[in-house]
């Protein structure tokens, strides 16, 4: 049985590193590979310098975190809300009419509460526990197609669509 003290990597796979600058017998020697003259040459160039160009650490935001520019928010209409409602059929223009969502939002039904009567549902999405509950009640869910088709939405955001 082999043991793990025992284990060695294959003959030649693990070279040496070169040492360059040690005297010009052998390769290496004189400007060590890195030319003649120069700045580079010569040991000046502060590590995250960019030749004058504003340098990555500071072109990135200083704040830490990550906006998604691909993100998908819906407008969300809880059980308890479509309880409320007095119309027949749930749809993002009725509910918009009475005030529930803005013009133009995608709508995402929650399953918060508990709905009393059968109601017909058309939304972008729902959620599992709100379907239960709605086609508990007697009513159905259709979910309406995503304005963007079936990919990721376009980028949001002045830095990735203005180019």
């Amino acid at each position: 049985m082999i043991k793990l003290h025992d284990l060695r990597p294959p003959a030649g796979s693990n070279r040496a590193r070169r040492r360059v600058g040690r005297g010009v017998g052998g390769k290496g020697g004189k400007t060590a590979g890195r030319g003649t003259k120069g700045q580079h040459a010569r040991n000046t160039v502060a590590p995250g310098f960019e030749g004058g160009q504003l340098p990555l650490a500071q072109r990135i935001p200083k704040l830490k975190g990550f906006h998604n520019p691909f993100r998908v928010s819906y407008a969300v209409i809880n059980l308890d809300t479509l309880d409320g409602f007095t119309g027949a059929v749930a749809s993002p223009t009725t509910l918009e009419a009475v005030g529930l969502v803005r013009k133009g939002a995608l709508v995402k039904v929650l399953g918060r509460g508990e709905l009393h009567r059968a109601v017909r549902v058309e939304v972008h999405a729902v959620s599992a526990s709100a379907r239960r509950g709605i086609e508990a009640a007697g009513g159905q869910v259709e979910l309406l197609p995503l304005p963007f088709g079936h990919g990721r939405p376009p980028a949001q955001g002045n830095a990735l669509t203005n180019r």
